[in-house]
């Protein structure tokens, strides 16, 4: 068993829901990113999750709304995901809402055309098509703008496979009596991308700063 793959099973929710190390901007130090590498205690490849200077896996999903998957290595612009069910009432909203409020200051700013937001669910049993179109108005997201797609495994073992053993974010099904009230504990994780799948950052907090997030995306953006 490797290291990326014990620390996957040993960190689990709570390794992912602090918040992550943060670093200078620009300059980079790896040729595929832009960012600065941040002030941390460990290399990329010694954590279960896509970090700094690694290439995103090579998944392609089914995205809503489209009519044709997205791979999230091959990118047009840099995106952020996230890894969430619709279900969920503590961390998720929290996520999503991070994510809308960016989406809302890159459409007030004018870069709207230069991000794209790619939350993953794993939780595709009940995250059908029509429940994420109900999820984004709930959640305020425009989806008419073009720059916000939900992506959605076609199955739970195919959710498992990514946002798991992928993307390195646990989550764990509880079993209540009423099986269609099932939760998840889970991990916390919002991923920055580069137009060449490459990760520039991965914030491991329950509740990322908005205005740090913003402020790297420019970084990324104008380089």
């Amino acid at each position: 068993m490797n290291r990326r793959t014990v620390l996957s099973r040993l960190g689990g929710a709570a390794t992912l829901g602090i918040a992550g190390c943060l670093g200078g901007d620009g300059g980079g130090g790896d040729g595929n990113v832009v960012l600065d590498e941040p002030d941390r205690q460990f290399e990329s490849a010694d954590v279960p999750y896509p970090a700094w200077g690694e290439r995103v896996p090579d998944v392609t999903l089914p995205a809503i709304p489209g009519e044709s998957p997205v791979s999230v290595r091959e990118l047009d612009e840099p995106a952020l995901l996230t890894y969430f069910y619709s279900s969920c009432q503590t961390v998720c909203p929290v996520l999503i809402s991070t994510l809308r409020n960016v989406q809302a200051h890159a459409q007030t700013n004018g870069y709207a055309d230069e991000v794209q937001f790619l939350p993953i669910t794993f939780d595709p049993e009940r995250d059908t098509a029509e429940r994420l179109q109900d999820y984004a108005d709930q959640m305020n997201v425009d989806l008419s703008a073009g720059n916000w797609q939900f992506l959605r495994p076609e199955s739970p073992d195919r959710a498992r496979t990514v946002v798991d053993e992928q993307f390195g974010v646990v989550f764990q099904r509880t079993h209540p009596e009423d099986m269609d009230m099932y939760m998840f504990t889970h991990g916390a994780m919002t991923t920055l991308v580069n137009a060449d799948g490459y990760v520039e950052r991965a914030y491991r907090s329950q509740s990322p700063d908005q205005d740090r997030i913003v402020d790297d995306l420019a970084t990324v953006r104008s380089a």
